[in-house]
């Protein structure tokens, strides 16, 4: 890589770093006015819908999921996708926000690589390292230091709900290594979360309605409105590119936007919520990047072709 491209994609990455860690505060104002979780994923997977039909036809590639033209098995993996990649771990975090800072939310999604290890070992995707062994438990401590004293008496942080928010980080990281055992079926990264986010939608549009929670479209053109189409633009605008920089600069050099979107998800906190942090979060903090940076896969390991 030349050092002119290093340069540029070093530019991206922090774009893309920028950009998802501001989706942490704007579902934090998403769901500080009583939109119901089930109402704003299902928003959330019609916008992603839109975004990602637009982009597969920009890029000359259909979108039908037809069991009939597609087959069962790209179906299957987009509905798997649809659980384990968004309902489930948006349910947990959209009720979290509800309770934890956002600054808070943003150190526990960076738990996604150390959770990927454990994972990776129980589907023998992946042999123990005592390096990466090291980068869980430092994770691990970084997450009791939030609820330790420090960050619960500043914050009222409650426990169960720092529970709630790891159930994201769990099933982000299956979704992962789900992908990297049984592969997409022939579909790439873009047509999968087009599939599943139509999936998603067309599930969770019942749920919302049944349970009193669908957001009628007028009430989007509010302040909680707004916060949830930005994330919701933000979130698959990053995705897109996310897979775009993976298949110039691969995936090892790509993996580093996790410190990025922490660390961005911190500072837009602070800038839009006007958040604070004790010590003991800012050592929370020091602990996740320290855990990152063990549990990333070295240079030389084999990792799937771009």
């Amino acid at each position: 890589m030349r050092g002119s491209q290093k340069l540029f994609f070093t530019a991206v990455l922090i774009v893309l770093g920028a950009g998802w860690g501001v989706t942490m505060p704007l579902t934090k104002i998403a769901v500080s006015t009583g939109f119901g979780h089930y109402g704003l994923i299902f928003w959330q997977l019609v916008i992603g819908t839109l975004m990602m039909a637009a982009l597969s036809a920009m890029r000359g590639k259909g979108v039908t999921l037809a069991p009939a033209r597609v087959g069962w098995g790209p179906l299957r993996i987009c509905v798997i996708v649809a659980l384990v990649g968004t309902l489930i771990p948006n349910t947990a975090s959209y009720q979290a926000a509800v309770h934890l800072p956002s600054g808070i939310l943003s150190i526990l999604l960076s738990m996604i690589p150390m959770f990927a290890f454990p994972v990776a070992l129980a589907m023998g995707l992946d042999r123990f390292s005592w390096r990466r062994l090291g980068g869980l438990c430092a994770g691990l401590s970084g997450v009791l230091l939030i609820v330790g004293p420090g960050a619960t008496t500043a914050f009222g942080v409650p426990v169960f709900w720092v529970l709630i928010a790891l159930i994201a980080g769990i099933c982000y990281a299956m979704e992962g290594n789900i992908v990297a055992k049984w592969g997409t079926a022939g579909l790439d990264a873009i047509q999968v979360l087009f599939g599943a986010s139509l999936l998603g939608a067309i599930a969770v549009l019942p749920v919302a309605i049944a349970s009193g929670q669908f957001i009628p479209p007028g009430a989007l053109n509010s302040t909680a409105g707004h916060a949830l189409i930005g994330a919701s633009l933000a979130h698959t605008a990053v995705y897109a590119g996310y897979v775009w920089l993976v298949g110039r600069a691969g995936p090892v050099f790509t993996v580093q936007v996790s410190y990025l979107v922490t660390g961005f998800g911190m500072l837009w906190a602070k800038l839009i919520l006007d958040e604070a942090y004790p010590p003991a979060v800012w050592g929370a903090l020091g602990l996740m990047f320290l855990g990152m940076y063990l549990v990333q896969p070295r240079p030389k390991a084999a990792l799937a072709p771009a």
